[in-house]
């Protein structure tokens, strides 16, 4: 008995830790009902007369559903780790080129390109005007707002009206980039944080070498 209950519990783990929190709980839950049918007395039926084979169901049972979360989370940590690293790749990028001696504009052109990337973007682009009429904003601390309206880009993505990033050095306004993206584009805070990081290089190259030749980039 207690060798069945053993291999049942190695298997449900093995399929929890390769599949998602449904398929943990599919395995968790069948491999209790066949210990419970197949193993335990009355035989064939879901009755189970001896404590000890109870004890045993249910530690087959929550022993795959902690295994199934467990894993799950472990899986989305990895897959953060992999975000976070490619999302300090497009800084790195940006700091490699002004580490080399690259101009104001070169550093202005590739934090566009950077952010295109970064956020999924359908186009980006540097101005020294400031926009027409109110439209969203991402602030430092990676919010995304409309006027006094807070917008949830957790759930609704990001708008699709042009959204702005203010480029500062010094407290002194240089310009913005523009992002166009498709409506309902999902990302995460952190992301709207490294577009901030971005357009910190942005200002810093600018405030070090003067405006751009060029004050439009698209």
């Amino acid at each position: 008995m207690a060798t069945v209950a053993l291999g049942l519990a190695v298997l449900v783990s093995l399929l929890a830790a390769i599949g998602t929190r449904v398929s943990a709980l599919i395995a968790a839950v069948s491999a209790a009902l066949c210990f419970d049918v197949g193993f335990t007395q009355p035989y064939g039926s879901l009755t189970i007369s001896h404590p000890q084979d109870i004890e045993t169901t249910a530690l087959l049972l929550v022993g795959g559903l902690i295994v199934g979360q467990l894993s799950a989370r472990n899986r989305r940590n990895r897959g953060l780790a992999v975000q976070t690293s490619d999302d300090l790749a497009h800084i790195q990028a940006v700091a490699e080129m002004m580490a080399a001696g690259a101009g104001p504009d070169d550093v202005v052109a590739s934090v566009a390109r950077e952010l295109q990337s970064l956020l999924r973007l359908r186009d980006c682009w540097f101005e020294t005007s400031r926009p027409d009429r109110p439209g969203p904003t991402i602030d430092r601390n990676g919010n995304v707002s409309w006027g006094r309206i807070w917008w949830g880009f957790g759930t609704l993505g990001l708008p699709g009206k042009e959204i702005t990033i203010e480029v500062e050095h010094d407290r002194r306004r240089l310009g913005r980039y523009v992002l166009v993206a498709e409506p309902g584009t999902r990302v995460r805070r952190d992301q709207l944080r490294a577009a901030i990081t971005l357009a910190d290089q942005a200002g810093a190259a600018l405030g070090a070498g003067g405006l751009p030749a060029v004050i439009a980039h698209r």
